[in-house]
């Protein structure tokens, strides 16, 4: 489909003036995803019991045996195997506005950058192309946490900030990542 083609005149996201290249970014993006789920292997994601979105609060929470795990978090959107397409979370009505901060900084990148055809609201694509404009996503909006949902048909990319971990005694600790 050529969902990703190189823009000629459009600039890159980190530097002014520099052209465009999605494969930079791409690759940077992948290299994030990779680390970022390192990192925060080391607290437990992938391994909670549960999982929670409360969108009046913007607050992610993982919930262990042993403790619970929360983030400030954004939805960048859905990908539907069933339909084979995905969904921005801005042009999702069942999101609230501001859980969709981070997908609509993505939009606005993408179509400064002449990229708009990754800003449509709903793209059809396979599960491999989903993955990476995810990529492309967490490394434009410099995401610091990565989360795909558990689901066979539908799964919501939700990033999310620093992580506060309480453990059943009470004791409180802060997991940050600095991309920068």
């Amino acid at each position: 489909m050529g969902l990703f083609k190189r823009a000629e005149v459009a600039e890159s996201a980190g530097q002014a003036g520099e052209p465009a290249d999605l494969s930079a970014l791409l690759l940077q993006g992948e290299d994030m995803i990779d680390q970022l789920a390192r990192a925060h292997m080391s607290w437990g994601l992938g391994s909670a019991d549960r999982w929670n979105l409360d969108q009046t609060t913007g607050i992610i929470t993982w919930t262990f045996p042993d403790k619970t795990a929360s983030a400030p978090a954004q939805i960048l959107g859905s990908f539907s195997s069933a339909s084979g397409s995905w969904l921005w979370a801005w042009a999702n009505e069942s999101i609230l506005p501001a859980m969709s901060r981070d997908a609509g900084v993505f939009r606005d990148w993408a179509e400064g950058q002449g990229h708009s055809h990754l800003a449509q609201p709903k793209i059809d694509i396979d599960e491999k192309a989903a993955s990476t404009l995810v990529a492309l996503a967490v490394r434009v909006t410099n995401a610091t946490g990565y989360y795909k949902s558990p689901g066979s048909n539908s799964t919501l990319i939700i990033t999310f900030g620093s992580v506060t971990l309480t453990a059943e005694d009470g004791s409180v600790s802060s997991f940050n990542i600095d991309i920068n």
